[in-house]
C-alpha cells in the first residue's frame, strides 16, 4: 500500500507554501516595504500564513500515508463480501480543519454483491 508522494514531494510542497506566504509578508528584497504598521496588522498577516500553509500540510502528511492508496477494495462493510472493486476515478472532498479547509483524495470502492459503494481507506 503506497503512499501517494515521497517525504522529499511532500516536504518540498510544505516549504513551497511557506516561503511564498513569508515573501508576502516579509519580502526577501529590501526595496520592498513592509506591510502593516501595528501589532494587529502582524498578528493578522501570521493568521493569514497559517491559513495559506497549514491546510496544505496537513494535505501532504495525508498523500504520505500508507493507506493513502490501495490496491484493494477489501471486504464490502455492507454485505461482506470480497467481490469488491476500486472505481478507476477518485473523488477529491474538501474537509474542514481546525487551519482550514483541506483537500483529500479518496479512492471509491463498489461491491458486486450488493452494488454498494464505500470508500476503502476509511477516513
Amino acid at each position: 500500500m503506497p503512499s501517494r508522494l515521497s517525504r522529499q514531494e511532500a516536504r518540498e510542497a510544505a516549504i513551497k507554501a511557506f516561503m511564498s506566504s513569508l515573501d508576502r509578508m516579509i519580502p526577501e528584497d529590501p526595496s520592498k516595504p513592509l506591510k502593516g504598521a501595528k501589532f494587529v496588522d502582524w498578528e493578522n498577516q501570521i493568521e493569514q500564513m497559517a491559513q495559506a500553509v497549514l491546510p496544505t500540510v496537513l494535505e501532504q502528511r495525508a498523500m504520505l500515508e500508507d493507506s493513502a492508496e490501495l490496491k484493494e477494495a477489501g471486504h464490502c462493510p455492507h454485505c461482506g463480501s470480497n467481490r469488491t472493486y476500486l472505481e478507476k476515478q477518485t473523488t477529491k472532498p474538501e474537509i474542514i480543519s481546525p487551519p482550514g479547509p483541506v483537500v483529500i483524495e479518496k479512492q471509491q470502492a463498489r461491491c458486486h454483491c450488493c452494488g454498494g459503494s464505500f470508500s476503502p481507506s476509511g477516513s
